[in-house]
């Protein structure tokens, strides 16, 4: 019998993978086995709780290829994408989260099936990195469903299996690997029909997660994920860019804009004061005391033609929102191979600050000319705040002012404080 044979399969790749990779073992064993009804699982699925399967897609694959589906859907949970997509289309969020995930199993080693989602212009970036870059032109399909999510209604197609809304191109299904932005996507057939008993039985496909389900499920695989992990270190078996993954992802994370307002707010904080008291005092001893002045930052927009207008505004529109609180002067500048000419712009903590009608930009990028032209000035800042994609030349030293870098995209940077923007 087919599900028989599967189901010894399954077991069998779960004993492989716990031997071989115990981190992604562990994750795979917190996820029962449940044969699905083929009617709407035509290949796996995950709600978070459970693997479900078609046992006529798993009899398709080999034994290599069954892991690695098995570590494909533990390892959405273990990263919690059901509670991250937030306001995001499903059917987009999605394939990102595939693209996300195929590259750190291939760099396992693990063997994928036909029609896995591949870019290696995606490797070592997060599902929210990759999400901007898809749109509804792609033909893009996940190759297993994730149905922890309620069908959306903006159009998008499938059944919780991230098919995008039909547009004539359809992906190719006869094995090829065709290049598509930078990298190459992997496509083809999920392997022909097997000789089955169970048509018509299998688990109906389970209900979408409530929002307090979300929670708590969010909070078990964390701490899962940091078990896994420790099991895996231990053992020596977690390396490469999944441990830098499950090092971000266990990491405490703000969004970028409650990150700015605390670096901004300590440094407008952290100035002490040894002046003499009035003689109006408790006590002969004097002590420090912790006094907020006004404080100056410089801030530098990359105009390289990588960072758009409205992302611009919108950031700049988070620095006016913080700076009167701060009482801070601002002094802006442009760059991307070198300064614009009509900078620096200056504006006091009483003045709004905006982005100049004309910019110059759209070229290459540096980040040297901004250090070169702060060590050119008589004050030296408080605070240097780096609006940037962080992808160009950087200065060869270190410079003596603070530094923090709002980043978009996955580039790291030599020095100062990096602040990811998704």
């Amino acid at each position: 019998m087919i599900l028989k044979q599967v189901e010894q399969k399954l077991a069998t790749a779960r004993t492989r993978l716990i031997l071989d990779r115990p981190f992604l073992g562990a994750l795979v064993l917190r996820l029962p086995l449940v044969a699905a009804d083929r009617k709407w699982c035509k290949t796996t699925a995950t709600d978070a709780r459970k693997f479900y399967y078609n046992p006529e897609f798993i009899d398709s694959l080999s034994l290599q290829e069954t892991e690695f589906m098995l570590a494909h859907e533990a390892l959405h949970c273990g990263l919690a994408h059901f509670a991250r997509r937030e306001n995001r289309l499903k059917w987009r969020w999605d394939i990102a989260c595939d693209y996300a995930i195929n590259p750190l199993l291939l760099d396992e080693g693990l063997t994928a099936p036909f029609g896995i989602l591949y870019d290696k212009g995606f490797a070592e970036m997060t599902a929210e990195e990759i999400y901007p870059y898809l749109d509804k032109k792609m033909a893009d399909q996940t190759i297993d469903q994730h149905i922890y999510d309620a069908e959306e209604d903006d159009g998008a197609q499938g059944e919780g299996s991230g098919e995008l809304p039909s547009n004539g191109d359809q992906s190719s299904a006869d094995g090829e690997v065709t290049e598509k932005g930078g990298g190459s996507e992997v496509k083809g057939k999920t392997g022909g029909k097997a000789e089955s008993d169970s048509d018509a039985g299998g688990a109906k496909r389970p209900r979408p997660l409530s929002g307090q389900e979300r929670e708590d499920l969010s909070v078990q695989w964390q701490q899962r994920l940091a078990g896994a992990a420790q099991q895996a270190m231990q053992a020596g078996k977690l390396a490469g860019s999944l441990a830098r993954l499950v090092d971000h992802m266990l990491q405490p994370s703000l969004p970028w804009r409650m990150m700015l307002a605390r670096y901004l707010s300590y440094i407008a904080r952290n100035d002490y004061s040894y002046m003499r008291p009035s003689s109006r005092r408790d006590g002969p001893a004097i002590y420090p005391s912790l006094r907020s002045t006004e404080v100056n930052i410089v801030v530098v927009v990359d105009t390289s033609g990588s960072i758009s207008n409205g992302e611009m505004s919108e950031f700049l529109s988070e620095i006016n929102a913080i700076k009167g609180q701060l009482s801070a002067r601002i002094t802006l500048l442009a760059c991307d191979a070198e300064l614009d000419s009509n900078c620096p712009w200056r504006y006091e903590p009483w003045e709004e600050v905006h982005l100049p009608e004309k910019l110059g930009g759209g070229g290459g990028t540096s980040f040297v000319p901004p250090f070169q032209w702060l060590k050119q000035q008589d004050i030296q800042p408080d605070l240097l705040v780096y609006f940037t994609d962080a992808e160009g030349e950087f200065p060869r030293q270190e410079p003596a002012v603070d530094v923090l870098w709002l980043v978009k995209g996955k580039k790291k940077v030599p020095f100062g404080t990096r602040v990811q923007l998704n």
